[in-house]
Formats: structure tokens, C-alpha cells, sequence
């Protein structure tokens, strides 16, 4: 059976599990192996960029962000902003409370925070967010995504474990788990691959 849409994905889901009275269930696997996904993958085809105006102490993220990789200044010449954590973030701002062109981020809930404040206020700086976009979800409208085009292996193993805990006592929950596991690590080693690292490592650093 193919699997390159949402319809073959819940259909392969049924005939794996030999069920045919789970139509209402199904959804409700995939859409808990997409919430496990925005966990654990990391992969280039996620990365992204989206532009945005920094004229405060804080901005938004993007709707679709999940982890940070850099922030640009679009000046000339440009420059990238230096990530600190929360704690020497508070301890910048409490040797000095100027304004001035951005030099530090970090991240504050789902908000970046800059230090020093922006002094232009009026026009703001332009910068660029690098960063790890979720996964888009799958549904009746949005009937494919790259991961299910790359990896329909993975959905395929993630709904299935998913779908244990409501079946109860499922023995194969051993083998869905272990087998989804090793797909997941078997696509970052790829990507790691692609991107001409030598090394591989499972532990994303996390820029939040």
C-alpha cells in the first residue's frame, strides 16, 4: 500500500493494526506522533527563516517556531546576535539599562528577548531568525508533508505506537517502539550525513 497521503497513512494504519473500527481513533494516533515528532526530530528540511522588525526589548516568535538556531542583525555589515541564557541575560540588564543596536538574545517562553533595547524605536532593527519550524500537522486539507514524503516509515511506526496505550496490553508495542526509534535515528544520521558532519550526535543543542 502506498503511503504518500494522509488517507493511505490512516488506511495502512488500519490493515497494520487488523482493525476496521477505529476510523474515529486513527486521526487521534497520527496527531499524537506528530506532537512526539516536534520532539524528537531535528532535521535540515525543518530549518527556516522568517524576517521580522526588533524596535522593543521583546518580540514574538514565529507561529511555527520550535528552537532557535541564530538571530541576524541585517545591518551593514551583518551581524549575528550572540545567544546568552536567561540568567546572564537578567545579569546584563542589571549592570546597565541603556539603549542601544542589539548585541544578545535569549529566549523567554515563546518571545526573544534582546539586550541592550533598541534605541531606534521608531524604525527598529531588520533581523532574521534562523531557526527549527514544527512539523506541519497532517489533515483532511493538508494531505501530505516532507516528513511523510521522506520517512513514511516513521509516521507509519509512530501512529502504531501511539495507538498501544488505547488498544491496552498490546505486545507489540516492544517492536513499534524499538523499530520507530531506530527510523528516527537512522534519518538524523542521514541528515548529519548530508550536511558533511562527521560525527553524529542524538542531543540537539537547544538555543531556548
Amino acid at each position: 500500500m502506498a503511503l504518500t497521503t494522509y488517507a493511505e497513512l490512516k488506511a495502512s494504519i488500519a490493515d497494520w493494526l487488523n482493525r476496521d473500527d477505529l476510523t474515529a481513533a486513527i486521526p487521534d494516533f497520527i496527531s499524537l506522533a506528530e506532537a512526539e515528532f516536534q520532539r524528537d526530530i531535528r532535521h535540515r528540511y525543518m530549518i527556516t527563516r522568517s524576517q521580522a522588525t526588533i524596535d522593543s526589548r521583546f518580540s514574538a516568535t514565529p507561529a511555527d517556531w520550535m528552537q532557535s538556531v541564530q538571530l541576524i542583525l541585517e545591518t551593514d555589515p551583518v551581524e549575528p546576535l550572540e545567544y546568552v541564557t536567561n540568567e546572564y541575560m537578567n545579569k546584563l540588564r542589571a549592570s546597565s539599562s541603556a539603549t542601544g543596536k542589539p548585541r544578545y538574545y535569549t529566549h523567554v517562553g515563546t518571545e526573544i528577548e534582546v539586550y541592550p533595547a533598541p534605541d531606534n524605536t521608531s524604525t527598529g532593527y531588520t533581523a532574521e531568525l534562523v531557526y527549527y519550524a514544527k512539523v506541519p500537522v497532517l489533515s483532511d486539507s493538508n494531505t501530505s508533508n516532507w516528513l511523510l514524503s521522506l520517512s513514511p516509515d516513521i509516521y507509519l511506526y509512530g501512529a502504531l505506537l501511539q495507538s498501544a496505550p488505547y488498544l491496552r496490553d498490546d505486545e507489540r508495542i516492544g517492536v513499534w517502539g524499538s523499530i520507530y526509534q531506530k527510523k528516527v535515528e537512522d534519518m538524523h544520521v542521514s541528515d548529519q550525513r548530508t550536511r558533511g558532519q562527521t560525527s553524529v550526535t542524538m542531543r540537539t543543542r537547544a538555543l531556548q
